[in-house]
């Protein structure tokens, strides 16, 4: 299993909206680097739900649960989407400054490519992650 972080505004899609549709087909990536660590995803997945520009902070975790398919909106160009689903919120967010004092996260994407919407999470930053914000690594 590998584990991701995809970020969104809270005004184009938040958290509440996401579980309350109960998953969605992400669009709307039109980074190259971004797509092609979406092209690489697989069912069963994880990935952080990191709300990005006010109060940036992860905020809970979802699961891919269909594999990377060509954007609808453009099925002939680079781009996919995904779909993903909520597996549950992490009882206290994680925001971005207190990943940015974690020492051991340092070298996390996030960190180091702040623009990039779509990114890896090492397994145990994904960890650290999950007990930063009271889940069992397991989530």
């Amino acid at each position: 299993m590998a584990y991701w972080l995809f970020k969104t505004e809270p005004n184009d899609y938040s958290w509440d909206r996401f579980v309350a549709d109960g998953g969605t087909d992400w669009d709307g990536v039109k980074n190259h680097q971004a797509a092609r660590h979406m092209k690489t995803m697989a069912v069963g997945d994880r990935a952080f739900f990191y709300r990005s520009v006010k109060d940036p902070a992860v905020l809970g975790v979802m699961e891919v649960v269909r594999a990377a398919y060509p954007d609808p909106d453009a099925p002939d160009g680079p781009f996919v989407r995904v779909d993903l689903a909520p597996v549950k919120p992490l009882p206290h967010p994680v925001t971005l400054a207190a990943i940015k004092a974690e020492p051991q996260l340092a070298d996390l994407a996030l960190v180091r490519q702040s623009r990039l919407s779509v990114m890896p999470v090492p397994a145990e930053a994904w960890a650290l992650i999950c007990r930063m914000g009271g889940l069992d690594t397991a989530a």
